[in-house]
């Protein structure tokens, strides 16, 4: 493998998922503090943001894990576990990383900039949460959620208290969908010792996701009334009510592979609501 091809596997910018799954969010709120279409820069510097810092948080993780990563065989393969990129020069390449997506948001308001230093430090601290908690997909949930203030604040320049409902629900969503990808996983943590929801729900891990999913589309429903949108919104919530349930059963199944795939098609639900909004407040224009 080049080097250049193992900096692109370092990042996992050919797998775009992740990407989407802190994209969609980010325009959830630009569009809902924009009251409409958002400026057209400010939709540059979300999606190259999330590029960057989905990119950079895929590099702290594999360094965090670069001593178990070896162990298993999903990620034995992974450039830091193999010796291609050094783990000093994975740190540096985060470093690089930040520095281009900070370099972005200085083109914006004070306060966002401010808030992206949050962003930094939420994004770094996520992957050593693996070794304390079985929540650590609460914490990748708060760093991708963090897209939700700074987009506010991009727009108004504050963050109203209507803009942490979407928090929550950008919270919990990541939630739900991390621990579908975590239940792949679950066999090789236990023998490497990390943890996560998937293990920590075991047998209950239907009812408890499903509990996680009401709550966030209640933060959603709260979120249209608080923004004053109208049917179009909530029929998009009504799509994602039934997508839910469909992934209960399938989770249901126990399947690695299928829990996997429930994972990579959840971002959808974030272009449904996204699509949601964005209709909702043009007609309503």
């Amino acid at each position: 493998m080049s080097k250049i091809s193992a900096y692109i596997s370092l990042t996992r910018i050919d797998r775009p998922v992740g990407i989407y799954l802190v994209l969609w969010p980010a325009l959830w709120a630009l569009w809902l503090a924009s009251g409409g279409l958002p400026d057209l820069y400010l939709i540059f510097v979300f999606l190259f943001g999330a590029i960057l810092m989905r990119s950079a948080g895929c590099v702290i993780n594999d360094y965090a894990d670069r001593n178990f990563d070896g162990h298993v065989e999903r990620t034995c393969h992974r450039p830091i576990a193999t010796g291609e990129i050094s783990p000093k020069h994975a740190l540096l390449f985060f470093g690089l990383l930040c520095l281009i997506a900070f370099g972005l948001v200085l083109t914006l308001n004070y306060l966002t900039v401010i808030l992206s230093l949050v962003a930094v430090f939420l994004a770094a601290l996520y992957p050593f949460m693996k070794r304390h908690t079985h929540w650590p997909q609460a914490f990748l949930g708060a760093a991708f959620a963090w897209a939700i203030p700074m987009a506010f604040a991009a727009v108004l320049n504050e963050v109203p208290w209507q803009a942490w409902p979407i928090f929550v629900a950008t919270l919990i969503w990541s939630l739900i969908y991390d621990t579908a990808y975590a239940v792949g996983d679950m066999e090789d943590d236990l023998k490497i010792g990390v943890k996560s929801t998937a293990i920590l729900f075991g047998e209950r891990l239907v009812p408890i996701t499903g509990f996680f999913q009401m709550v966030m589309l209640a933060m959603l429903v709260l979120t249209g009334l608080l923004f004053n949108l109208g049917t179009i919104f909530f029929a998009g919530l009504l799509i994602v009510f039934v997508w839910f349930l469909y992934d209960l059963k399938r989770l249901a199944l126990n399947n690695t592979e299928i829990a996997f795939r429930v994972f990579l098609q959840n971002h959808w639900i974030g272009v449904i609501v996204l699509l949601a909004i964005a209709i909702d407040l043009q007609i309503s224009l």
